[in-house]
């Protein structure tokens, strides 16, 4: 197996570097030829010094092109039977590309990591949220808060957890486009990214004709990595302009015109929104059952008023302290509100609280 890995940047050569520095030490010792590319969606003179210092191809378009066109671009020089495609804030953890590549030599066609969002390894990301009519449902009627959006989070807490319990390779297209292995074959079948889609959407759109196509897609718990969360979409000041016509663009092609627009009427008729959740929670932290036997649970961590998508972690046994976020992700938070839920092994949910970000 030969193996290409396909790195889009944009204003991140530190983020880059570390990126590339774990990859190369996961790779170590493997006996795998590997073709390093990485495209440069946009770097001054100081950042594209530092990135020609990488040991890697640079690919200049000589402009944003976009993650899927960067994507695209770096697939179109590589020759490798297998890549690996990701932004260049994922830092993958020792043995994480091999256990990814084990699952394509094993017959799944797309593969992809467990995601924490701090080096500690506490908080799990979400995988991928659901895509389908009733998930658009479920999150317009959640935007109003109330029984609403406790009924949404039960049902996204089941996907979720399915997946942060699972303990092997679970057949799955709920992946994130921030890191994914896959086969040249599976890129051939599917074809090329939407560069319609300048930022966000994507992957989703990627991996539901995947499924259309019936290329068999796996989430490996096995391999581990750590997403720094939306580092390089912060420094495009087009980003929210760049989601919102994603979102669009992603709705008309997959649920058509007329649902597309039925969702578009009920959000302007549901003026009612969301709030967080209010007291919000102290600065020494949550306050947690001290009783062994209410254990396992869980907190879930929201940058969404209605509480999901959601970062998570479990807690098998009471703590000696109040509960925080790991200071790494406290001190990047952007700025605004984030909801925070604690549950239990049932999905129940034990209070409800709000933090601030961008303290």
């Amino acid at each position: 197996m030969r193996l290409a890995v396909v790195l889009v940047h944009y204003h991140t050569p530190d983020l880059a570097a570390a990126a590339v520095e774990a990859l190369a030490a996961d790779l170590a010792g493997t006996g795998l030829a590997v073709e390093w590319l990485l495209v440069d969606n946009g770097s001054d003179a100081a950042e594209r010094a530092r990135l020609e210092a990488l040991p890697v191809r640079r690919l200049d378009p000589g402009e944003n092109l976009g993650f899927a066109g960067g994507i695209n671009l770096g697939v179109a020089h590589a020759s490798a039977d297998a890549m690996l495609l990701m932004n260049p804030d994922v830092i993958v953890l020792p043995g994480c590309v091999p256990a990814l590549l084990d699952a394509l030599r094993g017959g799944a066609e797309v593969a992809g990591p467990r995601f924490f969002w701090d080096r500690g390894r506490r908080l799990l990301l979400p995988p991928a949220e659901r895509r389908g009519r009733g998930e658009e449902l479920a999150a317009l009627l959640a935007s109003r808060g109330g029984r609403w959006a406790a009924w949404a989070r039960r049902r996204w807490r089941r996907h979720a957890r399915r997946h942060w319990q699972a303990p092997a390779p679970l057949a799955s297209h709920a992946l994130s486009g921030s890191l994914i292995a896959l086969s040249r074959a599976a890129w051939e079948r599917v074809g090329p990214f939407d560069d319609g889609f300048r930022l966000y959407f994507e992957e989703s759109d990627w991996l539901l004709r995947a499924r259309e196509r019936g290329v068999s897609c796996v989430y490996v718990p096995a391999a581990e990595a750590v997403h720094l969360y939306s580092q390089s979409a912060a420094r495009e000041p087009r980003s929210q302009q760049w989601f919102a016509e994603s979102a669009r663009r992603f709705r008309r092609r997959h649920y058509g015109e007329g649902f597309t627009r039925l969702l578009e009427g009920m959000d302007r008729r549901l003026a009612q929104r969301a709030a967080l959740p209010p007291p919000a929670a102290p600065p020494e932290g949550l306050r947690l059952p001290p009783e062994r036997g209410a254990y396992p649970l869980w907190v879930e961590v929201s940058p969404n008023p209605a509480g999901f998508p959601a970062a998570a972690e479990r807690l098998p046994a009471p703590l000696d302290r109040p509960w925080r976020l790991p200071a790494e992700i406290a001190g990047r938070l952007p700025p605004g509100g984030w909801a925070v839920q604690v549950t239990d092994a049932r999905g129940r949910e034990l209070l409800r609280r709000a933090l601030k970000g961008g303290a």
